[in-house]
């Protein structure tokens, strides 16, 4: 059985407040987008000799982590605490660029527990799923659905996003990510919360037109005072007829929206960065 764990991206992205527990509480607005990776599991034969439950072979982009710390075995880890799950294999093909702020690595984990719910007829429920999805990671929970969210909390809180798909529907999406990392830790050190005067939800809701002036990522100035190459590939995005731009999470992915296809030049301009273009 075959699933293909989405991408998504931040409509804006507030940092409001510093929790006690060391957290910060946000708001977003999350909007999944065709960019995927493949995600297959099959019942291990009793017989292969296998020190792990969950064998997980990981293919295409490269991730710099152990296969057995990778959150697709731990959300089978999970489930399996409470239900009886047998023995499988899973090959996770990664297309989604790590580290980008894409939540690659947290959509493949909801996934893995949607596929084994209904692989094995679990029987879990949406509001559980989720439940355990908050458990491997803030914004897991997101793709359980994987719907238009305005999420508050530490990206866990999770309500319906009035979806801007008025807005989006038919346009097109480039994504562009640099050969470079940003640490999230790094991100937020560079933040002051703040209550933002106008709810990113409310601002997607408005025409595409008027986000460039009020649409906001609060990561984007510390981060593009370190790494100015991030400001340079918005600001081609919109050079290039980007009807808005920003940067998603904590980066180190930017993306574009347009009203029309992009050009195919477009990658030329991003030299040893992931691009793709998509329509939404």
């Amino acid at each position: 059985m075959i699933v293909f764990p989405c991408a998504k991206i931040n409509l804006g992205l507030n940092v409001v407040s510093r929790r006690d527990d060391g957290y910060h509480n946000i708001e977003t607005v999350f909007y999944p987008i065709p960019l995927t990776d493949a995600l297959e599991v099959k019942r291990m034969d009793e017989k292969f000799p296998s020190p792990t439950p969950c064998d997980l072979k990981i293919t295409g982009n490269a991730i710099d982590c152990d296969e057995a710390q990778n959150l697709v075995v731990r959300a089978y880890h999970l489930l399996a605490a409470d239900y009886s799950l047998p023995r499988v294999h899973a090959h996770l093909y990664k297309r989604i660029p790590s580290q980008a702020g894409l939540g690659g690595g947290s959509s493949d984990a909801a996934y893995m527990i949607r596929l084994l719910d209904e692989r094995f007829r679990l029987n879990i429920g949406i509001a559980e799923m989720e439940r355990y999805a908050a458990r491997l990671g803030a914004d897991c929970a997101f793709f359980i659905t994987a719907e238009p969210s305005f999420a508050t909390g530490i990206g866990d809180q999770l309500a319906p996003a009035d979806s801007p798909g008025h807005n989006l529907n038919g346009y097109w999406l480039a994504i562009v990510k640099p050969d470079f990392a940003v640490s999230t830790a790094e991100a937020y050190a560079g933040i002051t919360p703040r209550t933002p005067m106008k709810c990113c939800r409310d601002i997607v809701r408005q025409p595409i037109e008027t986000w460039q002036e009020e649409l906001i990522n609060d990561f984007e100035k510390p981060v593009f005072e370190k790494h100015p190459q991030l400001a340079q590939i918005k600001q081609k995005l919109y050079e290039s007829g980007a009807a808005y731009a920003a940067m998603t999470g904590s980066g180190s992915a930017i993306y574009g929206i347009y009203k029309q296809k992009p050009s195919a030049t477009l990658a030329e301009g991003f030299s040893g960065a992931f691009v793709d273009v998509m329509q939404l």
